[in-house]
């Protein structure tokens, strides 16, 4: 008999810490302006930069598979990128297919509903400190990809179609996500649904701080431009990885 001890094992994603919030807002922010960047400022049009992140997109999240653990550079890469494809994904379908926002708004909301439930269909669970096979991992991802495409789709619609602009759009779901962790830390708000609530909510607050910063002054905006805008995010993204890599913070064995 081997008395060899097993193995411990470790989760794959990063256990939720202010950080894990800060850095995850300021990616959404920053796939607002990247997106924008790409498809405008660079020219290549909403079909070229889809296609370009979405191949980007599947190799950094062959890398991520990789892993078998949370390594913090793999894994922020990958929401950074599957934020710029989610909110692809939203505009496409708006712009090139002429679906109303409304209505994707609703197909997201279905889709990621449906996700949730195949999850737990399969796994019994949707606990995120839990994810330590493939098709764990493959149902967070798909998940996450879906928070980002209706984040976008529900940011739009407020900002846009109700015409609330970028700053009023923000506090509006930065009160709402106020609102869950309240609920979450004094009212027993379960830890699951809130986790994925917020995560949905953070993509058009961060989309609209992204706006508001990168727009034009007659749109609302700072004017600080796409550019400037996505490299000061991407600065902060490094940073904060680095800092994750060196602490180790975020590691977590499986619960």
């Amino acid at each position: 008999m081997s008395n060899t001890a097993a193995q411990p094992q470790f989760n794959r994603v990063p256990k939720v810490t202010f950080d894990f919030w800060l850095i995850k807002l300021m990616a959404v922010t920053m796939g607002e302006t990247a997106a924008d960047y790409l498809g405008v400022n660079l020219g290549l049009g909403l079909t070229k930069t889809s296609l370009l992140m979405a191949g980007v997109l599947l190799v950094a999240l062959w890398f991520q598979f990789r892993q078998k653990r949370y390594v913090p550079w793999a894994y922020w890469l990958a929401v950074v990128l599957i934020s710029i494809v989610g909110t692809l994904v939203t505009d496409n379908l708006v712009d090139n297919f002429g679906v109303p926002l409304w209505t994707t708004t609703i197909i997201f909301t279905v889709a990621l509903a449906a996700t949730f439930g195949a999850w737990f269909n399969s796994e019994k669970t949707l606990s995120i400190h839990s994810i330590f096979t493939n098709k764990r991992e493959g149902f967070y991802w798909l998940a996450i990809l879906f928070t980002f495409a209706l984040g976008t789709a529900a940011g739009d619609l407020v900002a846009e179609y109700f015409g609330l602009g970028y700053m009023a759009t923000g506090v509006l779901f930065g009160m709402v996500i106020a609102s869950l962790s309240l609920g979450y830390f004094f009212l027993g708000l379960d830890a699951i649904l809130g986790f994925w609530l917020v995560y949905i909510l953070t993509r058009p607050l961060g989309a609209s701080f992204g706006d508001f910063l990168s727009q034009p002054k007659e749109y609302g905006g700072l004017a600080l431009g796409t550019i400037i805008t996505s490299v000061i995010f991407l600065a902060a993204i490094a940073a904060i990885v680095a800092y994750m890599s060196f602490t180790h913070e975020g590691e977590e064995l499986v619960a």
